[in-house]
């Protein structure tokens, strides 16, 4: 059988060809040749459409450097772009429309808004779902506010913690304000009226931006500062949903998200639940269903919206431990918990793509398809240029 072949999708960061996760990407080349699989790196800008080649990113274990070489299209495509504000995003857009027959380990998956909407549709889901809107105008956040003491605005395309406000309302009916900017600083708190409210949110441009507003769940420790959970579920070498592991998030001082890229600090989950249940019984129940939750919003959004081999989602667990969902992360990154001492889920979270790359591509030899198609003629397994290039 043909040694298979992944190329993992991203970006640059600028136009000086900084790619954000070579770490990652580094052991996953690694792993993956101790798996038989070969894989490399690119972008949209590395393809040239004409030649059907790709001038993607090789490493070299042996010099420990990364070096670049032309290669033929990859048996499949790892996409781990991020939304970007950029040309390079719409490059990515056409080639994702161009190259739409190749097999994709995973697809894109669609905003905050759009996901929470099609998850409130299924009655398994809707119990562990915040109260949402999206915010046409500032009319939306009053009206939740007669119902809810406790209220986050998020961007529907926001990440990392960026541009998110938390709005409490105190005894006596004022307000207290806080959140992060879109640089992910700390915006220190304010006391405000309810009168008062609007000209504040005028700074944060709601309607372009494109905002929603969600009940808040109360999740300060002792210290104050909040906390929540990153549960990763990835497809196996079976090709089934599997959860790799659950770690807790710590936010620092001041902060209103428990983000690892905000200053966040990664924790055991046992250690977490044990500080904020305390009863082990429940503990257990938690873990438990926290797990099913996990599997099952996998398996349903990947009915929804195509291929997917990994999602990361954040949940909040309350104090009678009931779970909540915070958000889905089609993209996440693993160091959550390599941070928390969870070594032994870290490597798994970078092995899994790959053995689920392996028996995709297993499958695919099983039922290949019709000689002469598209992606037979893209495809590595026809033909790999070993030729090296400067850069």
């Amino acid at each position: 059988m043909t040694q298979p072949i992944l190329g993992i999708l991203t970006l640059y960061l600028n136009d000086a060809g900084v790619v954000e996760e070579k770490a990652m990407f580094r052991k996953m080349t690694i792993e993956g040749r101790k798996l038989g699989l070969r894989v490399f790196v690119f972008t949209p800008q590395d393809v040239n459409h004409d030649k059907k080649r790709i001038r993607g990113l090789h490493y070299n274990e042996s010099t420990r450097a990364w070096y670049r070489k032309w290669t033929s299209f990859p048996h499949m495509i790892f996409d781990r772009c991020r939304i970007q504000q950029t040309p390079r995003f719409q490059q990515l857009l056409k080639f994702r429309s161009r190259y739409q027959h190749l097999t994709f380990l995973n697809r894109p998956l669609r905003n905050k808004w759009t996901i929470h909407s099609l998850l409130a549709k299924d009655e398994r889901f809707s119990s562990f779902l915040p109260k949402t809107r999206y915010i046409d105008s500032v009319k939306d956040i009053h009206s939740m506010l007669r119902s809810h003491r406790l209220l986050y605005l998020k961007p529907v395309n926001g990440t990392g913690g960026r541009g998110i406000l938390r709005i409490e309302k105190l005894r006596g009916g004022r307000l207290l304000v806080q959140g992060r900017n879109q640089d992910r600083r700390i915006v220190q708190p304010q006391r405000m009226n309810e009168s008062q409210l609007d000209s504040y949110l005028g700074r944060w441009d709601l309607k372009n931006i494109r905002y929603i507003v969600q009940q808040g769940i109360q999740l300060k420790l002792k210290d104050g500062r909040v906390h929540d959970y990153r549960l990763l579920v990835q497809k196996n070498g079976s090709g089934e949903w599997q959860v790799t592991g659950c770690a807790g998030r710590i936010g620092p001082p001041g902060s209103i998200t428990a983000n690892l890229h905000g200053g966040g600090k990664a924790v055991k989950m046992d250690e977490l639940l044990k500080e904020w249940i305390t009863d082990e019984t429940k503990i257990s129940s938690v873990k438990s269903s926290v797990s099913e939750f996990g599997i099952a919003v996998s398996q349903y959004l990947e009915l929804c919206y195509g291929a997917l081999c990994e999602l990361a989602i954040d949940i909040a667990i309350d104090r009678q431990g009931k779970i909540w969902m915070i958000e889905v992360n089609p993209k996440p990154a693993r160091e959550v918990f390599a941070r928390a001492g969870e070594g032994n889920a870290y490597m798994t979270a970078i092995r899994r793509p790959l053995e689920y790359a392996i028996w995709k591509h297993q499958q695919k030899q099983k039922n290949p398809r019709p000689n002469g198609t598209r992606e037979a003629a893209l495809s590595g397994e026809r033909d790999y240029d070993e030729r090296e290039t400067n850069g």
